[in-house]
């Protein structure tokens, strides 16, 4: 279970890089929006929404970051013959250790907090 849970991080790890490597273009990238206080790591692996009231492109990336996170989830999960909720996790986990002081997290209420 320690050697699935290493790898799982790891290639959490790559395929969060990927992204941000790869992104694809929009009026607002996935820093600014993150900058502005417009968008949030999820618990569950995915970009969320923390301002409701945020723009059709803000919403368009979001639906791009999560549906590329959702095939990266996916296809780990089927390298390593792992549950993809656990891949999910893994890749919250991630995502929220990375972010950067200032942005926000959700937390395990599913309230919106800074970092």
């Amino acid at each position: 279970m320690k050697t699935l849970t290493k790898s799982l991080k790891f290639a959490a790890r790559a395929a969060l890089l990927t992204l941000v490597l790869t992104g694809t273009v929009f009026a607002m990238d996935l820093g600014q929006a993150k900058s502005e206080g417009l968008v949030g790591e999820k618990p569950d692996g995915y970009l969320g929404l923390v301002d409701s009231g945020a723009s059709s492109d803000v919403r368009a990336l979001v639906q791009d970051v999560n549906a590329k996170r959702r095939a990266n989830y996916q296809r780990i999960a089927k390298q390593q013959g792992a549950p993809l909720a656990e891949v999910e996790k893994v890749g919250g986990m991630t995502a929220i250790d990375k972010t950067q002081r200032g942005h926000y997290v959700m937390d395990a209420s599913g309230r919106w907090v800074k970092k």
